[in-house]
């Protein structure tokens, strides 16, 4: 008989799931997924404990310094845009390699331990060009593709595969998959996994973030077992949002997620990251997503590995205040021209 799992997020309340779990995270047979029926969340209890998070108080002087930092190195800079071209993408590779102006970073004796953005993410038919411009900079920051439909997911099976495949042959070393939500919202779990499982082959040796929408899922139900079934079928990140839905990565929806991360790690071993995306703009927000990431899942996760920020303007605001921690006073826009 499975036994029920409590998550505790205040005393006296809790989000409660009953699964069972297989042996192994990729070995998921169809008669497994029993369990996804039994899922159970306490929205109201997610909403109250989102709320609190909003009232942090934020770290400061050196500490926000520190933080910001790290936030840094976990960043996906992201230009997805239909007026991409070779030259804007080039510039973004630029500011990948270079995300703090040097002179700051020597002011907090950082300049020497080469901070740079966890990854480059553009469109498929960019990456040629994302990767040839950090190889020609001596410089090994990933490049990661958004594919498989992005970002409506609304593309035949056969098309998100080749697509896929398209952009891993084009050197991307990363593939942010976005799923179909019609499976989520009709209760289609094995398509889900089947679709899942299917991307995480076509994309080799790539890592494989899986975009689930949360914005378009209905419910935190969903998002708990979307995130389950995303892990079982091999993601290596699970990730909120395109950036493109009406609703991007929130709180609620992030703890959701987190703690679903959380329950597969202590069932199976496997750590999964985690990457909030959309909407995310500034210092403040990414030090809190860290400081969330901190509560939930530890210090362990707080590195380039397991954990992203999917963010396009994000960059600019913590430089900026990276430049006010040194000198005392904010950046005119053209002191800050890169960002």
């Amino acid at each position: 008989m499975d036994k029920p799992v409590a998550f505790k997020l205040e005393r006296s309340k809790q989000i409660v799931l009953t699964h069972n779990f297989p042996s192994s995270p990729f070995s998921l047979l169809p008669c497994k997924l029993g369990w996804i029926s039994k899922v159970y969340v306490n929205r109201p209890a997610v909403v109250r404990h989102a709320e609190q998070i909003k009232k942090w108080k934020t770290v400061k002087g050196n500490w926000q310094a520190a933080w910001l930092l790290k936030a840094v190195t976990c960043i996906d800079l992201t230009t997805l845009s239909g007026d991409d071209t070779p030259s804007n993408v080039q510039r973004l590779c630029f500011k990948a390699k270079h995300p703090i102006r040097e002179d700051l970073l020597k002011a907090l004796d950082m300049h020497d331990k080469g901070i740079t953005v966890g990854a480059v993410c553009v469109y498929p038919a960019r990456v040629c060009d994302a990767v040839n411009t950090l190889k020609a900079a001596g410089c090994n920051i990933p490049v990661a593709s958004v594919a498989a439909g992005f970002p409506s997911g609304q593309t035949p099976l056969e098309a998100k595969l080749t697509e896929i495949r398209l952009a891993v042959e084009y050197g991307a070393r990363e593939i942010d998959i976005v799923i179909s939500r019609s499976l989520v919202l009709t209760g289609q779990w094995e398509g889900l996994y089947e679709e899942i499982r299917l991307c995480r082959a076509a994309c080799g040796e790539a890592h494989m973030k899986t975009i689930l929408a949360t914005g378009e899922l209905g419910s935190l139900a969903n998002v708990y077992k979307a995130s389950m079934i995303a892990m079982m079928a091999g993601s290596d990140f699970i990730k909120t949002s395109t950036g493109k839905e009406v609703e991007n990565a929130t709180f609620p929806v992030g703890i959701v997620m987190m703690r679903a991360i959380k329950e597969y790690y202590w069932q199976t071993g496997y750590k999964v990251g985690f990457k909030p995306a959309g909407g995310i703009r500034t210092a403040k927000e990414a030090i809190t997503w860290l400081m969330l990431v901190k509560e939930e899942l530890g210090v362990e996760w707080l590195t380039p590995e397991l954990f992203r920020l999917g963010a396009s303007s994000l960059l600019g605001d913590i430089e900026q205040q990276i430049f006010y921690h040194v000198t005392g006073s904010y950046a005119l826009q053209h002191e800050l021209a890169m960002a």
